[in-house]
């Protein structure tokens, strides 16, 4: 017996969207080839920062592109760290949005309390030498007393909107690098800021500095069940900050 069945009207952005939210080799091999040779279509977010960085979890960078297209849809730059990760491998990627390209895949710590080798507790608490999770705002480069740093302005009411009180900031450290993991089996940590190795320090801040955007990820059930970019699915319902 021959059975039909009757798709769903869909429109190509949506067609795209079904497409791409099942791993690449499950697409629909034929529609998606054919959607990405059209040189007017442009893939979800969420696809192309999977092409760009094949070694970050597909379903972190998928809720940085949802955040992201909340805040800022037109950003050029995003900072993806995955916290779920060891502080031994990289779980810090930089993407050029408008070029479409992997600008690095780093190392970064995490605060003296959230964790040993692995984060587990995050806060948004001054003195508590934790990190924070959820989607920032980056601001103006400046030395301090870690080097050249770049500020972060939390942008998630509880869970990060004290970054800039706390003084979290990105900056580099010598305990960051290859050479802590191997006498240690971890690297250093900070009093909460997302410390880099030293040789990217400057590079790296130049990159993201002055209104660009860092989304910070751990499977916390709390965090992603509240988070306004997270649930935010239309225009009317962007809550970006001027």
């Amino acid at each position: 017996m021959t059975r039909y069945f009757t798709l769903p009207r869909l429109s190509c952005p949506a067609l795209a969207t079904l497409l791409f939210a099942a791993p690449v080799a499950q697409a629909g091999g034929f529609l998606a080839q054919a959607l990405l040779a059209d040189p007017q279509y442009e893939a979800p977010l969420g696809f192309t920062l999977t092409r760009l960085a094949p070694d970050a979890d597909p379903h972190v960078l998928q809720l940085a592109a949802n955040a992201l297209a909340c805040a800022e849809p037109n950003a050029e730059r995003l900072a993806v760290i995955d916290f779920s990760r060891p502080s031994t491998e990289p779980r810090l990627w930089v993407f050029d949005l408008a070029e479409k390209r992997l600008m690095f895949e780093e190392l970064v710590s995490h605060g003296q309390g959230t964790g040993d080798a692995m984060a587990e507790v995050f806060s948004n608490v001054y003195g508590s030498h934790q990190s924070s999770l959820g989607l920032f705002r980056t601001m103006n480069s400046y030395y301090g007393r870690n080097g050249y740093s770049l500020r972060l302005e939390g942008l998630e009411e509880g869970i990060n909107d004290l970054a800039y009180q706390r003084a979290i900031v990105i900056h580099g450290a010598d305990y960051v690098s290859e050479a802590f993991i191997e006498k240690t089996g971890r690297l250093g940590r900070s009093q909460g800021c997302p410390a880099v190795r030293q040789e990217v320090t400057y590079p790296l801040i130049d990159s993201i500095k002055e209104d660009q955007y860092l989304f910070a990820y751990y499977p916390d059930s709390e965090w992603l069940e509240s988070s306004a970019f997270l649930a935010c699915q239309s225009d009317s319902q962007q809550v970006a900050m001027n």
